[in-house]
């Protein structure tokens, strides 16, 4: 389970640095770099959440 913690805290991290370059290449007008950063955030989204339906399931399983 610390594991998963980890995990869910650096894909947390990820998605904010991703943001943040986002919003440095619209400012820059560097859209390769949006482009790119909006879509491994995505895929950071993706996987956070199916992180988290892991551990609801691994919670709700432990519970009954």
């Amino acid at each position: 389970m610390g594991f998963k913690l980890l995990l869910n805290i650096l894909y947390t991290i990820g998605i904010v640095v991703c943001l943040y370059i986002v919003y440095w290449g619209f400012i820059n007008q560097r859209y390769a770099f949006v482009l790119g950063a909006g879509f491994i955030a995505a895929m950071l989204v993706i996987l956070k959440i199916r992180l988290l339906k892991q551990v609801r399931s691994l919670q709700n399983n432990h519970n009954k």
